[in-house]
């Protein structure tokens, strides 16, 4: 009986939120410059999961030859038990990751992508509503202002002089 493996989640997401199958946006994402950067992120991160599931495939082997029915491990065995259990658990987290970034990013693209929610019709009479609705004018502002008195220096006293 098989079972999804991370890249088809990953995959089946990709082609879902693009409309397109993934060997068909591959050679869009590696376009320089790239017309559609989330894609590119995307492809990438996929890149990554292909590479952790191939690794988190090698260390599930590695453990189940380790651990067979028939064979009982001998105590040197138990540290290769040991590292080959983590580096599977680890690897099955980097996929999780990995999924989830792919999820973000798709999340992202939806959030970016320009709404449609009015027709143009609806669009154009509001724009018609809003240029009607003119402020009154405010007063022409003079040329140059004349400074403020704290701003300008304190006028000398003038005395009446005698000749």
């Amino acid at each position: 009986m098989p079972s999804t493996t991370a890249r088809d989640e990953a995959t089946a997401m990709i082609e879902k939120a693009w409309g397109r199958p993934v060997e068909d946006l591959e050679p869009l994402a590696k376009q320089r410059p790239c017309a559609d950067p989330l894609l590119r992120s995307v492809m990438h991160i996929r890149s990554a999961l292909v590479i952790t599931e191939t690794s988190t495939a090698v260390h599930q082997g590695r453990l189940h030859a380790l651990t067979r029915g028939d064979h009982t491990p001998g105590f040197f065995d138990l540290e290769r038990i040991a590292s080959s259990a983590t580096s599977l658990h680890v690897g099955q987290a980097e996929n999780r990751i990995a999924l989830q970034a792919i999820g973000y990013v798709i999340e992202a693209r939806k959030a970016a992508a320009p709404r449609d929610n009015a027709p143009a019709a609806l669009r154009a009479q509001a724009a018609v509503a809003r240029s009607g609705h003119t402020t009154a004018q405010p007063a022409p502002v003079p040329a140059s202002p004349a400074p403020s008195a704290a701003a300008s220096p304190p006028a000398p006293a003038t005395v009446p002089r005698h000749h």
